[in-house]
């Protein structure tokens, strides 16, 4: 029983007592100052009952809300992976049909291949592609990607399905190469060291008044029977002219940052 029950109660049997020992008009006097002293008693615990009911009830709500607060929170957590999913999927549509889209359109004999490991050590140097010998792939074949030249086959794993790609960034992979719009031929190569952005690549062997221009387009010749002509390397991005030949830089027009889908070159089209 609350305290403030137990007090009215005992207050009340007191004045009945005391009350049932009068006359009839000092009862009607004692209830009347009985009611007039617990009337604040009375209200005070039917406003704490009141209060208390409405504590209890939210309460209750305060947890059904908690419930549905969790759940809605689990089905949101389950939209996010099936969004993340869904955009993995698009974008594995886009590109594969990109490459599609390139070999229809490639004068090229090529087999697709993805990039399956790459490891921070050589980032600009090699990367593994899931293709082997089984689909007649061999060592010094080229590499290539819808933005140009990657690089070419330089080892092949017995019984693992995959090669390996010796990166047009490193410097042992060296191309003859031509400037568009211009006489000028020159052996293209990566460079030694680490890059913050993407790497740079080195046109070496121009002549000492080459005429080139930042922006020109640089391209294979087809010399040494390993890179066809008329691949895509680059841009020139600067020259630099020497007393006895000059060098120009040029930035890869393949993102060498992101590769995922390569091409590897069987043959080309008479």
């Amino acid at each position: 029983m609350k305290p403030l029950n137990l007090i009215a109660l005992l207050l009340f049997l007191g004045g009945s007592v005391w009350a049932f020992t009068r006359s009839e008009r000092g009862v009607r006097d004692v209830q009347d100052i009985y009611f007039s002293a617990m009337s604040p008693f009375l209200k005070s615990g039917s406003k704490m009952e009141t209060e208390a009911r409405t504590f209890l009830t939210e309460t209750r709500h305060s947890k059904e809300l908690e419930v549905e607060l969790a759940f809605v929170r689990g089905e949101l957590g389950r939209l996010r992976i099936i969004e993340s999913r869904y955009r993995e999927l698009e974008t594995e549509n886009d590109r594969l049909r990109h490459a599609l889209d390139y070999k229809k359109a490639t004068h090229f004999d090529v087999i697709p291949a993805q990039v399956i490991r790459r490891q921070p050590t050589t980032w600009w140097q090699t990367v593994d592609i899931d293709a082997g010998e089984e689909r007649g792939i061999g060592t010094q074949l080229a590499v290539l990607s819808n933005e140009g030249l990657v690089g070419k086959i330089d080892r092949i794993y017995k019984d693992q399905n995959r090669s390996s790609v010796l990166l047009l960034t490193d410097e042992k992979c060296q191309v003859s190469a031509r400037v568009e719009g211009s006489p000028e031929v020159g052996i293209l190569s990566g460079q030694r060291g680490r890059f913050d952005g993407s790497p740079l690549l080195r046109l070496r062997f121009l002549s000492t008044d080459a005429a080139v221009r930042v922006g020109q387009r640089v391209f294979t010749t087809g010399r040494g029977e390993i890179f066809r002509a008329n691949i895509l390397l680059g841009r020139i991005v600067s020259v630099e002219k020497g007393a006895l030949d000059s060098e120009a830089l040029v930035k890869p027009s393949v993102n060498f940052a992101d590769l995922s889908t390569v091409f590897v070159v069987l043959s080309a089209d008479p």
